[in-house]
């Protein structure tokens, strides 16, 4: 059975705009903060990947808004693998507040790069593998 990572982060009073609510952008860092849990629960890191020579640059966001969160909300996000590793990978979370209610879909694409050569390369084996726990097909 596939793996769901789950992480927590509390709404913080500048991440709100004036109506009280989280400004829009900042769905995405909770998504990144949660693509770089799954990513270390794996056991690997972002620090890992570059020392290796890897980058992992976004390449496509899609966020579906359903309900806004607050300040001092407290954030449930889990994330999974959606789809083949190959040359890119493909996150999937859903954002829950306190109450379980969902207040956001999104997908995160992202491609690996060779850092040196700044091109598109395969997946290495060995990170596809530490990966597939947390893989959704």
């Amino acid at each position: 059975m596939s793996k769901v990572s789950e992480t927590s982060v509390r709404v913080r009073y500048g991440e709100t705009d004036q109506m009280g609510f989280v400004y829009y952008g900042n769905y995405a860092l909770y998504l990144e903060l949660a693509r770089t849990e799954l990513i270390r629960q794996s056991a690997w890191s972002y620090k890992q990947l570059e020392a290796e020579g890897i980058q992992l640059p976004v390449v496509n966001v899609n966020m579906k808004y359903k309900k806004p969160a607050v300040y001092d909300d407290v954030l449930h996000i889990r994330t999974k693998i959606i789809g083949e590793i190959n040359r890119k990978i493909c996150f999937y979370s859903e954002i829950f507040n306190a109450q379980n209610e969902l207040l956001l879909k999104g997908e995160v694409e992202l491609v690996f790069m060779d850092k040196h050569l700044k091109k598109v390369i395969n997946c290495p084996d060995i990170i596809k593998e530490k990966m597939k726990p947390f893989q959704w097909s």
